[in-house]
């Protein structure tokens, strides 16, 4: 499994991997059915980047995420724009973009280990029902971290396009689904070789 943490001391890595994702799920729901205006997105946005500074996250690697994401925010923006209203785009790109900010800040102070034992803790009580908790916790975990690679298969697919002088377009489409499932199959293919399929 692919690990982006990133050892610090901070308050953020100080708190433990259930606040965290208690927090994550938490702004999440508030960001999705909020309905919010420019100021709110604006604000929001705002708070995601003090949340990386409280962290000590380099200003590099905050960077880096929201470079990686520069094709989502222009496909959905531009679209948005031209099919809803230049409002819409700002505060459903904005919700897009601290969302996947967080989500990628939880994965870099947070040690995937305490992560799986949260989640996994989580839904033991769902194990009466048929539920298996290590294998729903793996695959929750997965995701989570599958943002941050998907975004940095992007942006490599788009640097590609760039060198070949090819406009951006609907086309990042398509070969970003054929890197999905190709490094989902990878994923699946290692998981079931460890027994875990």
């Amino acid at each position: 499994m692919i690990s982006l943490y990133r050892p610090g001391t901070s308050i953020v890595h100080r708190l433990s991997a259930a606040v965290k994702l208690t927090g994550l799920a938490v702004i999440a729901l508030v960001l999705s059915l909020y309905p919010h205006d420019a100021i709110s997105i604006a604000v929001a946005l705002g708070i995601v980047a003090v949340m990386f500074v409280i962290a000590r996250v380099p200003r590099r690697e905050f960077c880096r995420q929201l470079w990686q994401l520069r094709v989502l925010i222009i496909v959905l923006a531009v679209f948005l724009a031209i099919f809803v209203s230049p409002l819409a785009a700002w505060i459903n790109t904005g919700r897009v973009v601290a969302i996947v900010l967080l989500a990628g800040l939880l994965t870099l102070t947070t040690r995937m280990s305490d992560l799986l034992g949260v989640i996994n803790l989580l839904l033991l009580p769902l194990r009466r029902f048929g539920v298996n908790p290590a294998g729903v916790s793996m695959a929750i975990s997965l995701c989570i971290t599958m943002v941050p690679v998907i975004a940095a298969q992007a942006a490599r697919i788009r640097e590609a396009q760039q060198a070949r002088d090819v406009r951006l377009g609907i086309g990042v489409v398509v070969p970003l689904l054929v890197m999905a499932l190709r490094h989902a199959d990878d994923v699946g293919d290692a998981m079931t070789a460890r027994g875990m399929g």
